[in-house]
């Protein structure tokens, strides 16, 4: 076992999690639920789109070579219509957005740009061919594949099938994983804590990050600090596709998670990495089944999971890639670290999306969720570099 870096850790992470996943079993999703979910299929137009040249404005649709000129106005098409018939040389047609363009017109003028006289229309300035029309075909062609499978559905993805008539999706199982709470000083929600104990409040901010990254939660009662049903609970997370272990990853006399992974034949990756918060880090796999061992602060459990433990879930959702999406922005102030960790701290972006600035939210320390709650984003501090002018680009990830 070794402590590493945050850019290790990651590629271990996704190293492993790619090369030894067994993708999950394939479902049938209605469309309304399909949303989040990962595509199990490819997914082909079922015509061309646009099915027909579109008009993207209001106006007349012209021959371009004819403008500008005065043109005999010969009827007009609306969106949900068709034009019957053509225009011939010297004839313009009225139509509106999203009306088809009719035969023997290649452009339209803008409305803006002409002047109605009668049954006649004067364009005062020149159109080019193609102008303010959308041809048949030209966003995605019939049979063209439009989403292939290992994509997380979205909005986007979730109006293009929609469009395609597709009611179901074949999408990839959520991975099931297991939550386990450990240490006697962690208590249920429900339970008035003595003035040594926490409530478990890492069980439900899991399950909420687990099912954000399309898996389904599976919360286990607190594990004791006794090692017969530590072990117990252990065992039954290692049931399902991945197991998250919240406290006793550290080196005290009463963090007995480790042991218990190695009697039962675990392979560790790692046992540290060089961040903060959540430097004592766990990440393994015991048979078939990868686990993580999450620091027990609340603030440490959180950021562990979104910097780590989501790509995996993401990936045993049947993702094909499970990036970090870092954004940039400038510095309120100037910003000093210690050199040595990666640091990923409660901060706030606001201001323009062009110009977005970041300021450290004042936080107490990994179990300060309250510091978590007041941010919109983590800073990212690199480890080698020890201080920033206000004013400089640095990551943010955003929460």
């Amino acid at each position: 076992m070794a402590t590493v870096t945050f850019e290790q850790a990651r590629q271990i992470v996704e190293r492993e999690v790619r090369s030894r996943r067994l993708l999950p079993r394939v479902e049938t999703a209605a469309l309304g639920e399909a949303a989040g979910r990962v595509l199990a299929e490819a997914v082909a137009a079922d015509r061309d789109y646009p099915p027909f040249d579109r008009s993207t404005r209001d106006g007349f649709a012209v021959r371009a070579a004819e403008t500008p000129g005065t043109l005999q106005v010969i009827g007009q098409v609306r969106a949900g219509e068709e034009f019957a018939g053509a225009a011939a040389p010297g004839e313009a047609v009225e139509i509106m957005t999203g009306a088809p363009v009719p035969a023997g017109t290649d452009a339209v003028a803008m409305v803006e740009y002409t002047r109605r006289e009668g049954d006649r229309v004067v364009v005062e300035r020149g159109a080019g061919p193609g102008e303010n029309v959308v041809l048949r075909g030209s966003e995605i062609a019939a049979g063209v594949a439009a989403i292939e499978p290992g994509r997380r559905l979205d909005y986007p993805e979730i109006a293009l099938l929609a469009s395609f008539g597709r009611e179901t999706a074949a999408v990839f199982r959520r991975p099931q994983v297991a939550i386990l709470s450990t240490g006697d000083e962690v208590v249920e929600v429900g339970e008035t804590p003595l003035a040594y104990q926490i409530r478990n409040s890492n069980a439900y901010s899991l399950a909420a990050q687990v099912r954000r990254a399309g898996g389904e939660p599976v919360v286990l009662p607190i594990a004791p600090d006794e090692p017969r049903r530590t072990r117990e609970l252990v065992e039954q997370g290692l049931g399902t596709d991945l197991l998250l272990l919240s406290g006793g990853v550290s080196m005290g006399k009463y963090d007995l998670v480790e042991g218990v992974l190695a009697e039962l034949g675990a392979e560790f990756y790692f046992d540290g990495v060089l961040i903060q918060p959540g430097r004592p880090l766990v990440f393994g796999r015991t048979g078939e089944t990868f686990f993580f061992g999450l620091p027990g602060n609340p603030l440490s459990t959180m950021a562990t999971f979104e910097v780590f433990a989501r790509a995996a879930v993401e990936l045993l959702a049947g993702a094909c890639e499970a990036p970090l999406r870092f954004l940039q922005a400038r510095l309120a102030a100037d910003f000093r670290h210690k050199t040595g960790l990666t640091r990923f701290l409660p901060a706030v972006v606001s201001g323009p999306p062009e110009q977005p600035s970041v300021s450290p939210v004042r936080w107490q320390g990994s179990g300060d969720v309250a510091a978590l709650t007041r941010s919109n984003a983590y800073l990212v501090a690199a480890a080698d570099r020890a201080e920033w002018k206000a004013g400089e680009w640095m990551p943010v990830l955003p929460r």
